[in-house]
């Protein structure tokens, strides 16, 4: 366990300030569904499962969760409505432990990585740049030495934000003139961070879904040029997602999952919903670990996801 690990005073209460809106929300239609009821019946849980699916938990999970719920309540018999909030407590918790991933302790980086790409996907506006910026801040106070690369060359204003964190955090940034190559940046990228003994390399990618075939392209094309100068590159492809948007951050994942091989996931702008759920069914349904989650407009504000403290702060614990 690393220096950076413990889970701080100050982290829990951005955690919980993060998800108060989704607490607020989900609990208070929760309290809506057993008020005046001694036992949780079929028509408590049809209640139930209504609360869940508009709390942007998702259809599928939702029933995945409905039905465990309805076998425990079938086993015990009576079930008083006070204990559905601690079964739906546990379902909650064991949903985000199946997906066979380990909860990212810190900031840190595989030591046989050097250095460790991540490739950074997702549409434009969800917050892609601002999450790139924060995690180089949180890389760098963990003692990394890390490199931007601004591969989104399509669009200037994404360059001229990434330049501006990377003078906030105090990293180099590798970038070329608009309308570039990406796949050109990608490797100028990691050739100078090879050059210069980096730890982390990360990589700004267009954001357009519009024709997923031209996406798939490029991402590959980017891909297969990052390993001429590092040959398993990238190691982490990851998706950020805006947390607020609900339903439509399912159907980005959809796309982008099956446009690139994404193997983790950030999750942003939680602290302005209350929509908060949408990070259960997206971890169900993907299988892909959640890895960060934003909480706010703060530098600081960009958490690793623990999947206890994430349930603890949403039941009120």
């Amino acid at each position: 366990m690393g220096i950076f690990s413990f889970f701080s005073k100050e982290k829990k209460e951005t955690l919980d300030k993060g998800l108060s809106k989704t607490k607020e929300n989900v609990f208070s239609k929760i309290a809506r569904v057993v008020a005046g009821k001694s036992k949780v019946d079929e028509s408590v849980l049809d209640d139930l499962e209504e609360v869940l699916i508009t709390s942007d938990v998702g259809v599928e999970t939702t029933l995945k969760i409905i039905s465990r719920i309805e076998k425990r309540v079938a086993q015990d018999k009576y079930v008083s409505t006070s204990e559905l909030t601690r079964m739906l407590r546990d379902e909650i918790a064991t949903l985000l432990t199946e997906n066979n991933s380990v909860d990212t302790v810190d900031f840190s980086t595989p030591i046989d990585k050097k250095p460790y790409v991540i490739m950074v996907v997702g549409v434009n506006g969800v917050g892609k740049t601002t999450t790139i910026g924060k995690l180089a801040n949180q890389f760098k106070k963990a003692g990394k030495s890390v490199y931007l690369g601004a591969a989104d060359t399509f669009r200037a204003a994404a360059v001229e934000q990434l330049v501006i964190w990377s003078e906030r955090v105090g990293v180099p940034i590798v970038k070329q003139k608009m309308g570039s190559d990406p796949a050109s940046v990608a490797y100028d990228t990691l050739s100078s961070a090879v050059a210069n003994n980096a730890d982390v390399v990360i990589i700004d990618t267009a954001g357009r879904l519009h024709n997923k075939i031209n996406l798939m392209n490029e991402l590959t094309k980017i891909k297969n040029v990052m390993q001429k100068v590092v040959p398993d590159a990238p190691h982490e492809i990851l998706l950020v997602l805006d947390g607020s948007t609900g339903q439509n951050a399912f159907e980005q994942a959809k796309q982008f999952t099956a446009a690139t091989e994404v193997n983790a996931l950030a999750i942003t702008k939680l602290d302005g919903t209350a929509k908060g759920g949408v990070v259960i069914g997206i971890s169900d349904q993907f299988k892909i670990p959640v890895k960060y989650i934003g909480l706010g407009e703060g530098i600081e504000d960009l958490q690793v996801f623990r999947r206890k403290e994430f349930v603890d702060s949403l039941f009120g614990e």
